[in-house]
């Protein structure tokens, strides 16, 4: 087998391939992705730091993190969950950040997560859910989340 240029460049790159993916799957808990999939509030508490800030359409305070996957049972009995995509994340080690787009029955949301280390484990601090289709809010909330944005 003869080696060119191609080959030596293919491997390291493959090689680094390799190790973002790794880092990626690091930053965000894959378990986080799958509980918005599955609409599972039970297994998403699990992330949750003892006390939340959560914002969920109508609801927004710091919550227990009991209380807080309440909230989110209740809005995922209401909101059947079809899809969840992870579409951005970032940040610092102690400190990330996600964006996703959860598709459900009733229609889209954008989710927004803040998680932060504590005793060496990402979790969630702050959990923002928005509906997408910003027509079917009404007036005075659609004004106050585009001048958030």
């Amino acid at each position: 087998m003869q080696i060119n240029n191609y080959n030596l460049m293919f491997i390291p790159l493959a090689f680094f391939c390799l190790a973002l993916a790794g880092t990626v799957s690091r930053e965000i808990p894959e378990g986080i992705a799958d509980s918005f999939s599955k609409g599972n509030s039970r297994a998403l508490s699990r992330h949750f730091n003892d006390n939340i800030e959560l914002v969920v359409l109508t609801n927004e305070d710091v919550y227990s993190k009991s209380q807080a996957e309440i909230i989110l049972r209740n809005f995922f009995s209401e909101n059947k969950p079809v899809k969840f995509d992870l579409l951005h994340s970032g940040g610092k080690e102690a400190s990330r950040y996600a964006i996703g787009n959860l598709k459900t029955e009733k229609g889209d949301f954008r989710i927004y997560f803040l998680l932060k280390l504590k005793d060496s484990v990402s979790l969630i601090h702050l959990l923002r859910i928005e509906r997408v289709d910003n027509s079917s809010l009404e007036p005075d909330a659609a004004c106050s989340i585009r001048a958030m944005s």
